[in-house]
């Protein structure tokens, strides 16, 4: 009986490719979108599968391809998703507590491939995860950010010259709809944004400092600005 049990319980590995199926899916017109916009930003097919390969970070993608449109430099670029991805470091820091011990290689390569939403099914997970279940979760979604992104760029490349150069603010757009949903969910995020821009428009205008800087001051300062602003107000709830 425990045999026949044993033999029809699915593999870790197995059933974290059934978990992350919905993952995969969610991630297609995400990725898709993203492969478009890098067509009409001026990225290559290959530079932009490469970036999906190497980065694997939705958001910060989509924001280098704002920097890249508005001639960021470099560093500018890698700093500022820098700052957005540091949650990367907590999200793999809680999950290493659910995870079995394992060699540090094997933690290494699946920590890769830890976004929000791979994060939050691996959290919720009952019991421990193992090496083997991050794979099978990271493997379906990590494949659909990385080939639908090539789909939407070869599908961009196949629109008429003048459409895709009028699809450009469709990036504006995706940055508005991320932003007002979390603005509706927490005051903090209005006065974060609003400080941001704020910071942003004074270094440019007044300081004359390069759109790329003014980014990244503006990303940090607020930041700062408001995660105290934060704990002071806590401090005067307690008292």
């Amino acid at each position: 009986m425990e045999t026949t049990l044993a033999a029809g319980k699915s593999s870790p590995f197995r059933q974290g490719v059934q978990a992350g199926v919905t993952i995969a899916i969610g991630y297609m017109p995400i990725a898709l979108m993203f492969g478009f916009l890098a067509k009409t930003t001026g990225l290559t097919l290959a530079e932009t599968v490469l970036m999906s390969v190497i980065v694997f970070a939705g958001a910060s993608q989509y924001i280098a391809l704002n920097l890249l449109s508005i001639g960021t430099g470099m560093f500018e670029i890698v700093l500022t998703t820098f700052i957005l991805n540091i949650r990367h470091f907590l999200m793999s820091a809680s999950l290493n507590e659910k995870a079995e011990p394992d060699a540090l290689w094997k933690k290494a390569l699946y920590a890769f491939g830890i976004t929000d939403e791979t994060f939050s099914v691996a959290a919720m997970k009952e019991g421990a995860v193992t090496a083997s279940y991050m794979f099978g979760l990271i493997l379906l979604s990590y494949g659909s950010w990385v080939v639908n992104s090539g789909i939407g760029y070869l599908v961009g490349d196949s629109l008429p010259q003048s459409l895709q150069k009028s699809m450009s603010v469709a990036l504006y757009a995706m940055f508005i709809g991320l932003l007002v949903p979390a603005l509706k969910k927490q005051r903090k995020i209005i006065l974060l944004a609003g400080m941001a821009a704020v910071i942003n428009s004074l270094c440019m205008l007044l300081l004359h400092i390069s759109k790329g800087w003014s980014i990244v001051i503006a990303t940090l300062a607020a930041a700062i600005a408001v995660q105290c602003f934060a704990k002071e107000s806590e401090a005067e709830q307690d008292e």
